[in-house]
């Protein structure tokens, strides 16, 4: 029976174990795939077209093979994007930190990038490369039965949502997904033997994954010691207006997905904590609450644009009023479904851009929270309340864990470093991400202007120090640079319509 925990409104904390499942191993088969009929791929046309970043996802039909023409590939691509949308939505409702957030991304991600590896061979000429060996602790998944016909991009979706499922609170949303996706499969050509066949095969791959994942250090990261707060001169206490305990405070012992260690890349440390005019931190602290008297429009728009707190509490008279919105994270892979939209990426380039995003967010995490506490630096609030102003509070609620470095600031520079890798250094595009979340349109002439003004809006929205944002830039560079060069799949194929 799965083990499901109980989310808390302030930790957000995941569902803590796995079931142990069986390793299947074996060497990757020779197999025929099916191509689906002119029906099917009207059906999946039909429904794709509603398909939105913020909105409900699509569901219907999958199929690939040898002679797929690139809408039906692109209509397979589209579901998946429905898919990673499913997973936002649901992990917004379960309030999901966002170190919690980019696990499920990362796993999810890779499971349906793994159930696609058999076909890469017949449907890019080899463009596939398996992250078995090049992720810590993965082993390649099961092979498909030789002799058999799969429908490859069904148990991609498959194996996409078995994982996400498994990972957060809520598994309806997901379930609802699987059971549309399967109506609309049953609609078209593909005989029910192999539509079950298929989705065997990804849930297979799916356990896979999970094996690899239950032994990740998760549960370890949930019963290690509580954070212990301390009246020490520097050091992060809670914050208002929620005063939450610190989140996710032994982070660092989830196992990376490709990094060496959470500590492979320490940023340089922050000033020394000193309130004496004219100190290093002082001027840190100053320019923090200068900026915010006032703020210009543009930079107001910035702060919220990027604000990603996935449970802020706001004051509304005598009440309080809780709002919820996609993490950090989340945003990213929005950002990556936009990029794969406006290539017209096919399936394989679009789960494969989904994996690498994933892991990347998800170590730049690891990385982001383990410096977080081991400098266990206070936060503006906190320093400004006591030192200038008892009334000052920021226009964006300060999260509850450690300021230094700025973890938006990390996973969006490394974000972008991999997707600048995938798709080029002057892709410009319209970030709609937070639409849905009621903010307007912004566009980017690149990832790496987008990242930049990710950064930067932590010091606009009160919550960071500049040096947080700057040197979280940088610790999130070198951490993209790592993930690019040790996680390939095959770029020149990913790069490339």
């Amino acid at each position: 029976m799965r083990e499901r925990s109980s989310p808390s409104a302030q930790q957000a904390e995941a569902h803590a174990s796995r079931p142990a499942v069986r390793d299947r191993r074996s060497l990757f088969s020779a197999f025929r795939m099916r191509v689906e009929g002119l029906a099917a791929l009207l059906a999946a046309l039909l429904l794709v077209a509603g398909c939105g970043t913020g909105g409900d996802a699509p569901e219907g039909n999958l199929s690939t093979g040898q002679a797929t023409t690139t809408a039906a590939a692109s209509s397979q691509a589209e579901l998946l994007h429905g898919a990673v949308n499913t997973l936002t939505r649901t992990m917004v409702r379960d309030i999901f930190s966002p170190p919690q957030a980019s696990r499920a991304y990362a796993y999810a991600s890779v499971a349906a990038y793994e159930a696609l590896a058999p076909g890469h061979a017949a449907y890019e000429r080899g463009a596939h490369r398996s992250l078995a060996s090049q992720l810590n602790g993965l082993t390649a998944p099961p092979a498909p039965k030789a002799g058999q016909e799969y429908d490859l991009a069904l148990a991609s979706l498959e194996a996409f949502l078995t994982v996400a499922q498994e990972m957060v609170y809520s598994p309806g949303r997901i379930d609802a997904f699987r059971r549309k996706v399967h109506a609309r499969f049953a609609e078209g050509e593909t005989p029910q033997a192999l539509r079950e066949r298929s989705v065997q095969y990804g849930k297979t791959v799916a356990e896979h994954i999970l094996d690899w994942a239950a032994a990740d250090r998760y549960k370890e990261t949930r019963s290690g010691d509580r954070f212990v707060v301390t009246d020490a001169p520097g050091r992060w206490r809670p914050t208002p207006p929620a005063y939450m305990n610190a989140i996710n405070p032994n982070w660092d012992e989830l196992r990376p997905f490709a990094l060496d260690s959470a500590a492979q890349f320490k940023p340089s440390r922050p000033h020394a904590y000193s309130m004496e005019k004219g100190s290093p931190f002082y001027e840190q602290v100053k320019e923090v609450y200068d900026i915010s008297t006032p703020l210009t429009e543009e930079q107001r728009e910035i702060a919220a644009f990027w604000d990603c707190n996935p449970y802020a509490v706001n004051k509304r008279g005598h009440a309080r009023v809780a709002t919820k919105q996609m993490t950090p994270g989340g945003h990213w892979m929005a950002i990556a479904t936009i990029a794969a939209r406006k290539t017209d990426a096919r399936l394989p380039k679009a789960a494969a851009a989904y994996a690498r995003v994933g892991v990347t967010l998800a170590d730049g995490f690891i990385s982001a929270w383990d410096e977080k506490y081991r400098s266990n630096l206070v936060r503006p609030v906190t320093v400004i309340n006591k030192h200038f102003d008892e009334d000052w509070r920021p226009i964006l609620q300060t999260p509850p864990f450690p300021e230094y470095t700025s973890a938006h600031s990390v996973v969006s520079a490394a974000a972008a470093t991999t997707l600048t890798d995938l798709y080029g250094d002057d892709f410009a595009f319209r970030d709609t991400s937070e639409v849905a979340y009621g903010l307007p349109v912004r566009s980017f002439d690149s990832f790496n202007e987008a990242a930049r003004e990710a950064a930067v809006s932590r010091l606009y929205g009160g919550i960071h120090y500049r040096m947080a944002a700057e040197n979280g830039f940088d610790q999130g560079k070198a951490v993209g640079r790592f993930l690019n060069e040790q996680v390939e799949v095959r770029r020149p194929v990913v790069a490339q319509r």
